[in-house]
Parts: structure tokens; C-alpha cells; sequence
């Protein structure tokens, strides 16, 4: 959801409902407005979310979000602690409202002043940066664990991003179901923009994707546009077996060809457990962690370094234009120069890319692909498709020993 909007809102046509008195509003999306609510009887406080109906000639946000509401109310047979309770859905002449768990307070105060309150969510942790390791471990599992229940029931989300991710009690909870459908061909392509994938097509894959770019927020503490940029997160990425686990996972859900991404949340999270309980300790402070073989693992799956521009531009313009992607590169040993269609990479300092690291600006398509290394010649990894293959790997034989 948005920021709620301004003081002068709070004063003016402040909306019924049965049994709350609505305080002010929390929150705000193209669909609807939450608002910090209180029970008459109980005093408790909750949130309402509530969407005006339709009138002639307009959409029906509200008809679709009970839509969406319903499905998941006769589908989902128990409640997930991973996913946003609904209380209570109702009806008044003008709008459709249901009634939620209060998310806790993102400056931590309890118990919770109505006034000053600012519901927490992923967004605006991230608005402070990373995630430590583990709470990014922990966050990405909690997300995932949510998205799956969905899945499992049939459901796709649709609209999966730092927004829309809750805290209640500590812990993340999924939330949003505004747009919540069965997959299909015929699915529209609705949501937030820069979270879906380039195929168009709003399936299980699609929140995998969106969960992937999450993730990628969360260890980073950069937009999702950046993806898969590390920047200077790359040495913690190195440093922490966990960090490089969540960035290999993320590289496989952000996978351009959908059918290579995991086929649901359910998926993914096996594969996070997989990887984590192969990984090893979290790296001692001044160890070199590319020597140990243990953490090339790690290392593979986390394209590390960003470099601008390294391609040399070609001379034949092309008749259409050329899509641009990012590629890593790992070699193991590190420092290996990086040759494509026999030409070496050089970055915008004018100095040849070194592994390991992530090249932006490459013209996708079919290209030959090798590695040379000083003492150890030249090692061809033949023909490679960028639109398909987003990380390289290469390691020579005879690898020193730790």
C-alpha cells in the first residue's frame, strides 16, 4: 500500500462501518484505503480496509475484491500465520470492508499510540537498508511459506512486493489479497509494474518471479530495477554462505525463460532449505572465502561486482535494436580476464573485467564465451545464449589447496 494521504483528509468524510469507529488512514492503494479502526465494544484497535463501490459506468474494484476475498475464504481451509487474517467482511451503501489485523508499529512503540502509529512493513524496513542475514533468511522463508499455502490452493497473488508484506507480532505476513485469482491463459496482466516478469504471463512463475525480486530487496537493500546488481553489497554477499544462498535463489526465480523458474512458491522454499542445509558456516572474519572450495558453492551462486558498460561497442549497427542484459561471470580461481566472441570485456575505466563479476549492457543472444588466467592459458566454455543463461561458471583442474 501507499502512504496514507495528508492531515487535511483525516478531518473530512470519514466513512461508516458497523461496530468501528474508523481514527485515520494507514494506507492507500489504486484499489482502496486502509484505515487504523477501533472496536466499539472491545476497544481494540484493527484495520479496515475498505473499497468504494462501483457506480454506472465505472469499474467494480469492490465487486473484484470480494471476488478475490471469497476464493480465498472457501479455498484456504485454515488460516496461515503467514498470511494477513480476515476477520469480518461487510457491506454499507457505499463500500465493501473487511477487517484485519493491525500490523505493529515501525517505531516499535507498545502498546500502540493511534496517533503516531506507522504500520510496519517491508517497504519501509528497507527504506533503512539491508537485512542482516538472518533476518533476510528468515524474512524470505516467511514470504514464501505465505505465497505457498496460496499456491498450494490453487491461487495466484498477483501483486507480491515490499508493500504488501506485513508485520504482525514480529512476524512477515503476506497481505493484499485485492488481486488474487485462479491461473490461466486469460489471467490480465495487472499488478506493479517493475515486479512482474517479462513474459506477461500472471501464473504461480509469476509471483516466483515477484518473490525473487523481494528477496533481492531484501539482501541488497536496492530496488528491484537493479536486479541482479550487487554493488557494494558484494563483499557481504561473499562474507556470508546465507547472503549467497538467497542471491542463487534469487537468480533462478528471476530466470527470463519462466519455464526455467521454480514452478511454484512450494518449489522455491524446498529449494532454500536444500541449499541452506548445504552451506556451510558463515565465513571468520579475515579468511578469504573464494580459497575454501566449500564456499565456491556460495560463491557460484552470487554474481558478485557491477560494472557499467564494459561491451565493446560493435561497428555494424543493426538494423533493429539489440536487448541488453546483465550476465555474472565466476571463475574459480579468482582474477580470470573475461573473453567474449574473443574480445575482452573492459569496463568503463577502460581496465579488462576481472572474475568474479556482473556485466551490464551485453547484447543478448548466442556468443563464445571464455576465460584466461596467468599461468593457466586460455579456457573455453564454447557458445552460450544470454537471453537464456544469466550466470557462467569455470573453474580450471589443478586448484590450489587452502
Amino acid at each position: 500500500m501507499n502512504q496514507p494521504p495528508g492531515e487535511e483528509s483525516l478531518k473530512t468524510n470519514v466513512p461508516e462501518v458497523p461496530d468501528f469507529d474508523l481514527l485515520r488512514p494507514i494506507g492507500e492503494g489504486g484499489f482502496g484505503r486502509v484505515w487504523m479502526a477501533r472496536n466499539r465494544t472491545t476497544g481494540r484497535l484493527r484495520a479496515v480496509k475498505l473499497i468504494a463501490k462501483s457506480r454506472v459506468g465505472t469499474a467494480d474494484p469492490a465487486g473484484r475484491e470480494m471476488a478475490s476475498i471469497t476464493r480465498l475464504e472457501a479455498t484456504l481451509r485454515h488460516h496461515h500465520p503467514n498470511l494477513v487474517t480476515i476477520h469480518h467482511v461487510g457491506q454499507t451503501d457505499d463500500h465493501l470492508f473487511y477487517v484485519m489485523d493491525l500490523a505493529d508499529d515501525a517505531g516499535g512503540t507498545e502498546p500502540i499510540d493511534p496517533e503516531r502509529y506507522e504500520p510496519a512493513t517491508l517497504r519501509r524496513r528497507l527504506d533503512d537498508g539491508p537485512l542482516d542475514p538472518q533476518s533476510c533468511v528468515a524474512c524470505a522463508r516467511q514470504l514464501l511459506e505465505g505465497l505457498a499455502s496460496l499456491h498450494h490452493a490453487g491461487m495466484v497473488h498477483r501483486d507480491v512486493k515490499p508493500a504488501n508484506c506485513l508485520f504482525i507480532a514480529g512476524q512477515l505476513r503476506l497481505a493484499d489479497f485485492g488481486l488474487l485469482t485462479r491461473p490461466g491463459v486469460n489471467v490480465s496482466r495487472i499488478g506493479t509494474e517493475k515486479y512482474m516478469p517479462p513474459d506477461g504471463r500472471m501464473d504461480a512463475r509469476a509471483d516466483v518471479y515477484a518473490a525473487g525480486l523481494v528477496i533481492y530487496e531484501m539482501l541488497t537493500g536496492y530496488s528491484a530495477d537493479r536486479f541482479p546488481q550487487l554493488g557494494d553489497r558484494s563483499a557481504a554477499v561473499l562474507a556470508d554462505p546465507a547472503l549467497g544462498v538467497l542471491m542463487g535463489l534469487t537468480l533462478d526465480a528471476c530466470s527470463p525463460d519462466p519455464q526455467t523458474r521454480y514452478a511454484d512458491a512450494g518449489a522455491m522454499l524446498r529449494e532454500l532449505d536444500r541449499r541452506l542445509a548445504r552451506s556451510p558456516c558463515p565465513v571468520k572474519p579475515g579468511r578469504r572465502p573464494w580459497i575454501a572450495p566449500l564456499v565456491l558453492a556460495v560463491v557460484v551462486l552470487a554474481g558478485i561486482g557491477v560494472w557499467r558498460r564494459p561491451w565493446i561497442q560493435r561497428t555494424d549497427a543493426p538494423s533493429t535494436p539489440i536487448e541488453r542484459v546483465s550476465v555474472n561471470f565466476i571463475t574459480y580461481p579468482f582474477d580470470a580476464t573475461i573473453l567474449v566472441d574473443g574480445r575482452t570485456l573492459i569496463g568503463e575505466d577502460g581496465i579488462p573485467l576481472k572474475t568474479p563479476c556482473t556485466a551490464d549492457d551485453l547484447p543478448d543472444g548466442r556468443h563464445r564465451v571464455a576465460f584466461r588466467f596467468d599461468g593457466r592459458g586460455e579456457l573455453p566454455k564454447g557458445e552460450i545464449d544470454f537471453s537464456v543463461t544469466r550466470q557462467i561458471v569455470a573453474r580450471w583442474d589443478a586448484v590450489e589447496s587452502p
